[in-house]
């Protein structure tokens, strides 16, 4: 079965990254078949200085409004 990567940035609790281990092992194991414990869900955390998109580091934008999520979706979230 698969391993999952996913990228994003720091900040996130292991409480969501323990969410979204839960719905991405599921996902697979419908769509995929096998069993849950042939998925693996890899975590990587990412500094905002070590994150660039369009040529500017996402340290250098502007911060999330107040009622935005935290740290925004960087490619890998948005692919998985």
């Amino acid at each position: 079965m698969p391993t999952i990567r996913v990228e994003l940035f720091t900040g996130r609790s292991v409480d969501q990254k323990r969410a979204l281990a839960h719905a991405l092992t599921e996902a697979t194991v419908r769509t995929l078949g096998g069993s849950p414990d042939g998925v693996d869900v890899v975590f990587v955390d990412v500094e905002r200085h070590d994150w660039a998109t369009g040529g500017q580091l996402w340290s250098d934008k502007a911060p999330a409004p107040a009622n935005a999520p935290t740290a925004p979706a960087g490619p890998a979230d948005r692919s998985a």
